[in-house]
């Protein structure tokens, strides 16, 4: 164990690593500098709304699996399904008392934002999109439990050890397909950021990487984009609300910088041998957690499993925020180096506070516990202090 906790410890060294310079200092920036008092008041509003719906919605999903790991045991007892097909139907009928649970807060989350203009979906169209989203984790969840409980059947409590390297394998070939999940995308079209894109991916080392639109103006009206897949497979996605005018093209052109970086830099790679990393401690925590009911070789184990998933991926959100936020943090600073245009940047950063009603300096809990980009205030302040070393050096 102490081997494996230096090895696991030099590989999270190497993956920390990051292009931003060590040196970089962020100078203080004041959000009333790029903001006005009711552009800030107007985001914390909306923000605060969204924060305490998802507590609350943690909490009972907290308590609901708890319910179920003390209770759904018996369920097992009742089933002729086998061992394997019990635990299957353990886990199904888990996750539909998740989804029942979770449904009043969502929709208060998409009430809200429909309130404020932020979605555009309609309230059926949503529960529709979120029982086909459960369909395709209870797909996931019985691949899960099949591969779990039939390495349980042959190594017992020690089956952590062959099911993190699956579950690794698995993640990689999802990340290497999920592009051609993504529905709904058409060409860039405009032929200027076309050539545009081109050039940025030549410059970043990254060519032959196609960009995508993605259509999601019926549904919403806040702008994303994300880079995507693995070797062949790899391509930018941006949504088609990032092009309806709002945003200047010196503005869109950081997001292609910013997106390419990711590529540039292997980040998806890098999530990979992340997962990599924290599946075994968690496939362990499983292990250890299980056994009182004799592990995840019985079926009765399942619903126990699921709470202590939960709570653990819960508890690990403040390390997965942490790595996420130094990636974007890189990323950055590769559109930075490339574009060579931190006024861009800058007014890039603050339309998507105003659009997106982000507040840019969150609470420093929810900035721990929810906050996968830097915030909008450190991103400027970014944007700031290259514009300063640029001058420095030039």
């Amino acid at each position: 164990m102490t081997a494996f906790a230096v090895l696991w410890t030099i590989a999270a060294s190497r993956l920390w690593r990051s292009h931003v310079p060590g040196d970089l200092n962020l100078p203080h920036t004041d959000p009333s500098t790029y903001f006005t008092s009711s552009q800030l008041e107007r985001a914390r509003n909306y923000e605060r709304f969204v924060r305490i719906d998802f507590l609350l919605s943690q909490i009972v999903l907290i308590g609901v699996l708890a319910a179920y790991a003390a209770r759904g045991a018996r369920f097992a007892r009742e089933s002729a399904a086998g061992r394997i097909g019990t635990g299957m139907l353990l886990g199904m009928l888990g996750f539909a008392l998740v989804w029942i649970a979770e449904l009043p807060f969502g929709a208060a989350e998409l009430w809200w934002e429909r309130r404020h203009g932020v979605s555009r979906q309609g309230y059926l169209d949503w529960i529709v999109g979120s029982w086909l989203g459960l369909g395709s984790e209870f797909l996931f969840i019985c691949l899960a439990i099949v591969i779990v409980m039939a390495l349980a059947g042959w190594l017992r409590h020690t089956w952590w050890i062959a099911g993190a390297p699956v579950f690794a394998a698995i993640f990689l070939v999802a990340a290497f397909l999920q592009p051609y999940l993504i529905g709904n995308t058409h060409p860039l079209r405009n032929a200027r950021l076309a050539g545009e894109a081109r050039q940025l991916a030549r410059a970043e080392g990254v060519s032959n990487v196609p960009v995508r639109v993605q259509k999601v103006h019926r549904y919403t009206t806040e702008p994303n984009a994300a880079a995507t897949g693995l070797g062949p497979s790899r391509r930018v996605i941006l949504w088609d609300t990032l092009l309806d005018g709002r945003f200047s093209p010196r503005q869109v052109r950081v997001v292609l910088a910013h997106e390419l970086g990711h590529l540039s830099r292997h980040h998806i790679w890098k999530g990979v041998l992340w997962f990599v990393l924290f599946a075994f401690p968690i496939a362990f925590v499983l292990a250890l957690a299980t056994r009182s009911r004799g592990g995840l070789y019985e079926a009765r184990a399942v619903p126990l499993a699921l709470l202590v998933l939960v709570v653990v991926g819960l508890l690990a959100l403040p390390l997965q925020n942490l790595i996420s936020r130094r990636i974007e943090s890189e990323a950055d600073w590769v559109a930075l180096q490339t574009t060579r245009d931190p006024a861009a940047a800058r007014g890039l950063f603050q339309r998507f506070s105003t659009v997106g009603l982000e507040q840019p300096d969150p609470p420093s809990w929810a900035y721990v516990f929810l906050a996968n980009h830097p915030t909008i205030v450190q991103r400027i302040a970014m944007a700031n202090a290259w514009q300063a070393r640029h001058r420095a050096h030039r």
